[in-house]
Order: C-alpha cells, then structure tokens, then sequence
C-alpha cells in the first residue's frame, strides 16, 4: 500500500513537489531582472563622457566635432556615423545639455572607435549668444530634440518602466505568499491522517501470521464492511471501535492494514501524537476533521496508532488544569459517541499501555471489542518465519520448527529481524542459501547481540566463565525439572561473557512449583561452581541472583507457595506503573509481614544454593569435564554435555575453532575492565523465568 493525502494542502497549492513555491521562484528572478536591466539601461545611457564648456569650445575650435552635414558631403566609411550635435534637457533642472560626437585622439584606447559620444552642460541664458557665434564660425548647428515632453516620455520609458514592472511583480509575489500563509495557518486545524491506498501488493491475512483469534475477531468486520445489509437486516450492529492490545513487534497495524485490505475500502491511518500541537484547540479540530473526512468515504477504516498518547487518563495530570490533550482526547469521546455506526466507518485503535486509557473511552459505545494480540505460540511463529522466509532462499531441509522452538516470546518484528539477519549473514559468508547455521547465529544475535570473539579475556577469565557455565549446564542435565539443554557457549555475545541456553518443547504458560525450584537450583550454579573450584566468588553471577530473587518473590508474593504466608496475594505486582495515578500507592501489609516474606525469599533461595552446592561436590568430574570442552571448543551443544555426563568425554567433538580474521585498520583496545565489571559472566537462560 502506498501512502497518498486525501486533500491537497493548500501551503502546496501552485507549488512543486514538497510545497516549494516555484511560482515565486520564477516571479522573483523576473522582477531581479528587470530590476537589473534597468540599472543596466542607466549606466549605459550616462556612458558619454562629460565636457565643461571651456572644453567643448576648444574641441569645436580644433574641428574636431562635426555634425551630420559635414560627414555626409565627405563621404568615407564613417560617413553615416551619427554625428548630429543636439541641444535639449537631459532632466528637469533648468540645465540644459549639448550632445553630440568628437574626434578622439587614439581609437586604440576607445576600443577602436574613432569618435566617442560627449555631453556638455550649459545654460544658455548665460551663453546662448557665445554658443551661436561660435558654432557659426565653424560651420556647425545645433539640431534640438523633437521636443523636451518627449523626451522626458522616452526617458520614463527606458528608466523608470523596468522599476515599474519590478514593482509590479512584487506585489503578486507578496500577495500570493501571504494569501499561502494564510491558508496554512487556517489549516493546523486539519487532520493529519494520510489515505493509504491499495495497490497489487497490499496487505490482506495471508500476510499476517500466528494471531489466528485476533484475525477471527476482526473478521466480521470485513464481512460487514463487504455487505453492511448482512448485518442491518438482523438489526445488529457492527462495533463502533476496536481497541488492539498488545506487546510492540506483536502485528497490531499490519492487522489493521489486512483488514482494510482484505475489505477493500479506504484506510485513514494516523498516529496519537498528530493530534497535540502547541496551539490550544488544534487537536479537537483535527478530531473533527478526522471524522469529517471518514464520513466522505464510508464505509471505511481510521487507524489511530498509539492512541494512550491522546487517550490517557484525564484527572491525573501531574500538573493540574485543563490541558490541551484532555480538550482533544473530550473531543474524541464526543465524535465517537455521537457516530453512528451505519455510517459504516469504523475506528481501529492500538496501544500497548491499556492501562493508562481514560475509562470513559473504553465503555460500550466507544471501543466496544478489545483484541488481544499477544505473542505468538510455537506453532504462529513457525507460521511467522514461513511467511517471511518466503522473501528468502533458503537451504534445502532447514527445519524452521528448530528456529521456532528455540524462539520462545519473540514477536513477528523479531522473527522477521532473524531471517533478515540470516538473510546478511549469509551473503556476506558468500553462501547461495540460507543455512540453519545462519538462523541459529541470528537468532542468538537478535535477543542477546553480536559475538565478541575479538574481546581480549585473560586465561584466568576464560577459565572463570567456563566453570561458570559448566555448572549451570551440569545441574540443568542432573535435575528433573528442567528444560532440555540446547548448547553452552563461552564466547562473549552483547553484554554476557559466557551463556547456557534452554530449549524447551513447547511453549509453557503455567510453571510448576518443582520446576520453579529446579530453576532455582540451575540459577545458582554458576556462583557454586566458582567458589568450589577456586575459592573465590566474582560479579558474574549479578544476573543469576536478580532473575532467582524475582523468582522468589512472586513465589512467595504473587503465587502462593509458600507454607507460611499461605495464599495471599501481598501485591508485589510487576505491571507497568501509571506515574501520575500510583505514585502514592502503599503496601497493603504490615511490617512483621514484610520481614516474614523476606525471611522466606531467603530460604528459599539457601535452600537452592545448598542443594547446588551437594550436587555439584558430587558429580565434580563432570564439572571439569565440561569446563575442558568449553576452554578447547568454545561452545557445545547439549548432546556433548549428555555424552560427557555418560561417557567421561565427548563421542562426537565439534571443530576446533579458528581465530577470526582482524580488520587491517588499527583497532581501539577494548576496555576488559569495565565489562566485567557491568556483567561479568552473566547467564541468560530466559528459560527459567515464567513468561
């Protein structure tokens, strides 16, 4: 689909692409010409050069000023040169001038002419007799001007008619730009929302994928926008407005273009923060407008993406006072309520913040349905990556079931990232198709960043991050609830130096108490398995102890398992906090409680330390074993950890990693300090949290 605006702008009226006025342009540069040319005509007509009379008279006493007369009877090339001496005014004093031509004494020096134009001033209330005997005695007269009036006449028209035109022309060009700069003040008051119009290659459900209840909701309103009678007939009523909710990257505006798609109408799609401006009153205009324009079209779609920017609580501004969103969100809830619904125009809004929405515009009426577009299951995110490979050349026999189970609560935007990293990662190794090398690689490198095999590490820390991970991986492999080992790696990938990840068989949206115990005992093997080995504990495990404590928490807070608190939710609750509504929010429980949840957080994470610490003091062989293939293969994969737990060693080792290839240019030293010193080993299993 192609963006287009449903009106013109009137800024852009007469001008090109992007509102450049080019009929100013043009105005412009004629009016600087003619201006030009007039200073050009000026300077050309006072070109002559100026003689006193003192030195008129020697030039006529010297004979070198001639008249037409004279030349004529000669004969000779330069017999027709204009040689007529003339007297008249050159302006309005009382002065008058004599012009005509002399005689020069070197033509080299007047660019090879032999006469050069002169003017003299005289007035002849002083020296007309002198004037005319001198002229008499030399054979020469004076032919006048046709008359003073006309030459004044064609004075103003080669002077003053080009400052004329010039001025002319200024005034259309200032009276265009203004009347433009009205009309673009009148229009703040218009909607923003651009038409997006269908071409061949739009949107319909085939390109949206794993959110099949959400397509099964929004169906309907294809079906009524196809034949709204369908619907009238039975005297239902299709939703004034659809409210999608959803995490960001889930599909909620892809959703809503398929279904202007698929239903072939018009599509107004604009975003919440189009409708605030600076100037009280605009965003309750562009309301209006919005709405004005959809009943031109209907039936037809408006989308408002990020509607919580205009649609937010009204009463909780931190400031107080009747601001200009909560006018534009009064304005919203006027049209919505006052808009009928066999219009056939139909709002569709998205935000991922339902939370913050005033009430009043969620009652039926307004938003009548809420979808929910949640995160994609195995099955939706294998659909998604089928969808998106089809851009792609793939390999023969790449499972992307592999890449979807390994893919747990990613959305469409990141399975569409992975196989477009996939995509460059394997173009740049020169492979014809993508392998499921590629995928994995891309994978790991959308959730937790880029190897950083170039990172200088010390033996000693590599040794460190190595036992690190060999205990997470041994107590994972040892205990019964567990997900299954996917691969272990010590390469340093975004902020982690060392990562163990899971693979689990399905998608899990319930955790077992036993399983969230095991996750427990997991989350602190790492730290044992320093301590054991060297005595000495580091900051790599920050990551462990944050995510086992959140753990505990909500065991003992949210999911009521503990013995001692009981069942009782203590709201120790994770949601998004609304600043302006919950910053006075209190704990509903006392103090004495508080100490007895924090006593029992503790316990139960001893309880997961001390049982890491049994195990791995017994299967400490295992432990080494481990740390060794880390410290030689870098990464291993959880059929290696299984043959060395069984065997002792490795059956099928991996490939010996090679040393990557150094750009040539010089590289800034990479501060090893501060990386330790934020992260340091940490493990992010994300398996082990509850989604």
């Amino acid at each position: 689909m192609q963006e287009q605006e449903p009106n013109k702008d009137p800024q852009r009226q007469g001008g090109g692409e992007n509102g450049f006025n080019w009929k100013g342009l043009i105005l412009l540069f004629i009016a600087m010409s003619l201006f030009a040319l007039a200073i050009w005509s000026k300077s050309f007509s006072d070109a002559s050069k100026n003689l006193n009379y003192a030195e008129f008279k020697e030039l006529v006493v010297e004979g070198k000023i001639q008249d037409d007369s004279k030349r004529e009877s000669q004969g000779g090339p330069d017999a027709k040169a204009r040689m007529l001496l003339r007297l008249g005014q050159k302006d309005g004093s009382a002065k008058q001038y004599i012009t005509g031509w002399y005689e020069v004494e070197n033509p080299a020096e007047n660019g090879g002419n032999k006469y050069s134009e002169f003017t003299t001033p005289v007035i002849l209330e002083y020296v007309g007799d002198d004037l005319k005997v001198l002229l008499a005695e030399n054979s020469l007269q004076i032919s006048d001007l046709p008359t003073d009036a006309d030459g004044i006449g064609m004075m103003m028209m080669s002077f003053y008619m080009p400052i004329f035109f010039l001025l002319i022309l200024l005034y259309f060009l200032f009276r265009h730009q203004i009347k433009a700069a009205g009309k673009g003040a009148m229009s703040f008051g218009k909607s923003k929302a651009k038409l997006m119009s269908m071409d061949k290659s739009k949107i319909t459900f085939k390109d949206v994928a794993g959110i099949e209840e959400a397509k099964e909701e929004v169906w309907e309103i294809v079906e009524y926008l196809r034949d709204p009678k369908k619907f009238q007939k039975l005297g239902g009523h299709i939703p004034k407005g659809v409210l999608m909710v959803g995490s960001p990257g889930t599909g909620k505006t892809l959703l809503a273009r398929a279904i202007a798609g698929e239903a072939e109408v018009p599509f107004f799609s604009i975003s919440g923060s189009d409708f605030v401006e600076m100037f009280v009153g605009v965003g309750a205009s562009r309301v209006r407008d919005m709405f004005e324009q959809g009943r031109k079209s209907a039936p037809c779609l408006i989308f408002i993406d990020e509607i919580d920017a205009v649609g937010r609580h009204r009463g909780h501004g931190m400031g107080g006072g009747h601001d200009e969103r909560e006018q534009t969100l009064n304005a919203l809830l006027v049209e919505m309520d006052g808009f009928d619904s066999q219009e056939g125009v139909i709002i569709i809004a998205a935000t991922n913040r339902p939370d913050v929405l005033d009430p009043a515009l969620l009652r039926p009426g307004r938003f009548d349905r809420e979808i929910r577009v949640g995160l994609p299951d195995v099955k939706g995110r294998e659909q998604i990556l089928q969808v998106h490979a089809k851009k792609v050349k793939l390999a023969e026999g790449v499972d992307l079931g592999v890449i979807a189970r390994g893919t747990p609560g990613y959305s469409g935007a990141e399975l569409a990232n992975v196989i477009n990293e996939s995509a460059l990662l394997a173009a740049s190794k020169g492979l014809k198709a993508i392998t499921l090398a590629e995928m994995e690689e891309s994978r790991d490198k959308v959730r937790w960043g880029k190897e950083r095999r170039s990172l200088a590490l010390s033996d000693k820390e590599k040794a460190n991050t190595a036992y690190h991970e060999a205990g997470h991986a041994i107590l994972n492999e040892l205990l019964e609830h567990t997900d299954p080992l996917h691969k272990v790696t010590i390469i340093p990938r975004g902020p982690a130096l060392g990562v163990t990840m899971f693979l689990p068989l399905e998608d899990k949206y319930t955790h077992r108490k036993y399983e969230l115990l095991d996750g427990l005992v997991v989350a602190m093997g790492g730290r044992v398995a320093e301590e054991i080995v060297f005595g000495d504990v580091t900051n790599g495990a920050s990551g462990d102890i944050r995510q086992a404590s959140d753990i505990a928490r909500k065991m003992v807070c949210n999911w009521g398992m503990s013995e001692d608190l009981g069942m009782v939710d203590y709201g120790e609750s994770q949601e998004p906090v609304f600043v302006a509504r919950d910053v006075g929010s209190q704990r509903t429980y006392s103090e004495a409680t508080a100490q007895k949840i924090d006593d029992e957080v503790k316990r139960l994470i001893d309880e997961a330390y001390e049982k890491a610490t049994n195990l791995i003091n017994k299967h400490r062989a295992g432990l080494e074993a481990i740390a060794q293939a880390l410290l030689l293969y870098e990464t291993i994969n959880g059929a290696h950890v299984r043959e060395i737990m069984e065997h002792g060693s490795i059956q099928n080792p991996p490939d010996v990693p090679t040393p990557p290839d150094l750009p040539a240019e010089p590289e800034t030293k990479p501060v090893v300090a501060e990386e330790k010193e934020d992260n340091g080993g940490e493990d992010f299993s994300g398996e082990l949290a509850p989604a």
